[in-house]
């Protein structure tokens, strides 16, 4: 019973972690497109 308990809590940790994941890919990718729409041709400042 207690390993059945234990899979459970690492199977909502593993999809909390993976929320977690994507949401900061989302960001990061957001946050990316923002600087190529804002430097064109890749020019740095």
């Amino acid at each position: 019973m207690i390993i059945l308990m234990l899979a459970a809590a690492m199977t909502i940790a593993m999809l909390i972690a993976t929320a977690f994941g994507f949401h900061e890919e989302s960001r990061r990718a957001r946050q990316e497109q923002k600087i190529r729409s804002t430097r064109p041709f890749g020019l740095i400042d």
